[in-house]
């Protein structure tokens, strides 16, 4: 049922994925335009340097040799690449520091990147808030600055967490790969490809597990039920049902792993620009219902559907037995104010 009603959600807020797709465009522009600046100043030396060319150019001649049968020069390019690829890294360990520079240069970069990005999720989701409540349509540009406060904060503690467990993630997915096979009967090829299958089963559920625990954090703050700052704690506190929601996230997962590999494949990666934004849209709309309905709130799936706790009222509204029409009336009337101080 919540997995349902998640899906129609997302539906009804399909919009949003395009608002979310030109927003992560812009700053993927950006961020990668101030990747390129900082790589071309710290490896412009490694870039344009003789060694790295002689490298290149010792390839270009090895498959010449391969492909057109030269055996001869095959038998001596061992010593000269050899030779070059020393070169090369005597060069590589002279300017460490630059290297250095350029790797937490991209590092930076890349929390840069989620920090902008996260942003535009901080909307998303508070737009579909605005729908499940009180079924209001709120514009992208609205929902963004309003809450930008909240979101610049909610990123400043989400991203360096999120990061941080993230590469513990991708650290014990390592070791793991390279030890299973010492478990696993021998089958050769097959003893990598379960390997490999186990580590990405792996992969997902700690992913699923990190949604589970912070999956009521941007609900309560958009419910004003608490502040950023104690939204995280209160998230770990409303986590049950713990194994509802992890199912859920879970099977949400795989399902947007086959989804984007499908449509990625069948369209060239061109249906990616649709289906990433949807994927984290969908993820929203999940946060929202689990939230709505743990915590005994009714919510809006479409104007004739309501879904949620049985006698309990819809948020923003009175009593439970207000009617469709005076609903309606409480919809325009807030509708007239938000294009109102629009204009």
């Amino acid at each position: 049922m919540r997995f349902r009603n998640a899906i129609y959600i997302t539906a009804d807020n399909y919009s949003s994925a395009f608002k979310m797709l030109l927003y992560r465009l812009i700053v993927g522009i950006l961020t990668f335009s101030l990747v390129y600046v900082i790589l071309q100043l710290s490896l412009s030396v490694i870039m344009t340097s003789p060694e790295l060319q002689n490298l290149k150019d010792l390839a270009t001649e090895f498959f010449r040799a391969l492909f057109g049968g030269d055996s001869v020069r095959l038998e001596t390019f061992r010593p000269d690449f050899t030779a070059a690829l020393a070169d090369f890294f005597a060069l590589v360990t002279s300017n460490g520091g630059a290297i250095a520079g350029a790797v937490v240069g991209v590092c930076l970069m890349y929390i840069l990147s989620r920090f902008l990005n996260g942003l535009c999720h901080f909307a998303a989701a508070n737009i579909m808030h605005d729908r499940m409540s009180v079924f209001a349509r709120t514009s992208f540009s609205a929902a963004f600055f309003k809450n930008l406060g909240n979101a610049a904060l909610y990123q400043v503690i989400y991203v360096p967490v999120s990061f941080v467990y993230d590469a513990l993630s991708l650290l014990i997915c390592w070791f793991f790969f390279f030890y299973l096979p010492s478990f696993l009967p021998s089958w050769g090829f097959l003893t990598i490809l379960l390997a490999l299958s186990f580590t990405v089963a792996l992969y997902i559920c700690l992913q699923s597990l990190k949604m589970t625990l912070i999956s009521a954090w941007i609900p309560s703050v958009l419910t004003g039920e608490e502040s950023v700052a104690k939204g995280l704690r209160a998230s770990f506190h409303k986590v049950r049902p713990f194994w509802r929601r992890f199912v859920s996230y879970l099977t949400a997962n795989y399902l947007i792993v086959v989804v984007n590999v499908v449509f990625g494949l069948a369209t060239l990666g061109s249906a990616l620009l649709i289906t990433i934004p949807l994927s984290f849209l969908f993820l929203l709309a999940l946060q929202c219902v689990h939230y709505y309905e743990d915590n005994g709130k009714k919510y809006f799936i479409s104007i004739h559907n309501i879904a949620g706790a049985e006698g309990a009222p819809v948020q923003g509204i009175e009593t439970s037995e207000d009617s469709l029409e005076e609903l309606n009336k409480k919809i325009n009337a807030e509708d007239s104010v938000r294009n109102e101080d629009n204009q």
